[in-house]
C-alpha cells in the first residue's frame, strides 16, 4: 500500500551509535522507515542489545561458523531476505557483503565512509586523509557495489581538518556529521525512493 513505511534491515558489528540513530528517527511515522531486523557478524555487541531493547528482531551470522566466504554470504542474504526489506543499510557492518548478496538486492544496499570518495578509500580514511595535509574531508553515503567504497554516491558531508587535530579528533567529528547524513539519507530513499543512471544518484523515481 501506499504510504507504508519501507522496511529497512540494518547490519552492525560494533556498538550501534548509527543503528541507534535511526531506531531514534524511526519512532516518528513521518519519517517514513520501520526497521524490521537487525544483524550482526559476531554476538554479544551492543548493537545487538539497542534493538533488542527496542523491540526489533535480530539475527547473528559469524563467518566463522561457515565453510566458506561465499556459504557466509548466501546465508546472510538468506537471513537478511526473510525480512524482505525495500533497503539494507550497513551501518558499521565491518565485513564485505560478497556479489550474491548484492544480486538479492539489486541497488538496495546502503552504506558509509568516513571520508570523501573517491578519495582515501578503504579502513583508514581519517587517518589517510591527515596524513595527506587535507584542508577538509568529510563522509560519504553510497550504493554498495562490488568494490570497496567504490559504489554510486548518494551523498556527502564536509568537515573541516584542524590545525590541532589527531586521528581521533577527527573520526569522532566524522562520525557526527555521517550520522546525521545517514539518517536524512535513509529517510529521503524511504520517502522519495531513487534513480541511478551511469552513477548519478538522484532521489525520486
Amino acid at each position: 500500500m501506499a504510504g507504508d513505511p519501507s522496511r529497512v534491515v540494518v547490519l552492525v558489528s560494533g556498538s550501534g551509535t548509527n543503528l541507534q540513530a535511526l531506531i531514534d528517527a524511526a519512532e516518528d511515522p513521518a519519517y517514513g522507515v520501520r526497521i524490521v531486523a537487525v544483524g550482526a557478524d559476531r554476538d554479544g555487541i551492543e548493537g545487538l542489545k539497542r534493538a533488542e531493547r527496542a523491540g526489533i528482531p535480530t539475527f547473528v551470522k559469524p563467518v566463522a561458523q561457515f565453510t566458506s566466504r561465499e556459504h557466509w554470504d548466501t546465508a546472510l542474504a538468506d537471513s537478511v531476505a526473510t525480512f524482505e526489506p525495500d533497503l539494507v543499510v550497513l551501518a558499521g557492518f565491518m565485513k564485505l557483503v560478497g556479489p550474491g548478496f548484492l544480486r538479492r538486492f539489486p541497488h538496495r544496499v546502503l552504506n558509509t565512509h568516513p571520508a570523501l570518495s573517491p578519495s582515501f578509500p578503504g579502513m583508514q580514511g581519517p587517518a589517510d586523509a591527515l596524513a595527506y595535509g587535507v584542508k577538509v574531508t568529510g563522509a560519504t553515503v553510497f550504493v554498495v557495489d562490488e568494490g570497496v567504497d567504490t559504489g554510486p554516491i548518494v551523498a556527502q558531508t564536509v568537515v573541516d581538518v584542524l590545525d590541532d587535530d589527531d586521528t581521533d579528533s577527527l573520526h569522532e567529528r566524522i562520525k557526527v556529521a555521517e550520522r546525521r547524513m545517514l539518517v536524512d539519507t535513509v529517510g529521503r530513499w524511504a520517502r522519495e525512493g531513487i534513480t541511478i543512471i551511469n552513477r548519478k544518484v538522484r532521489f525520486g523515481q
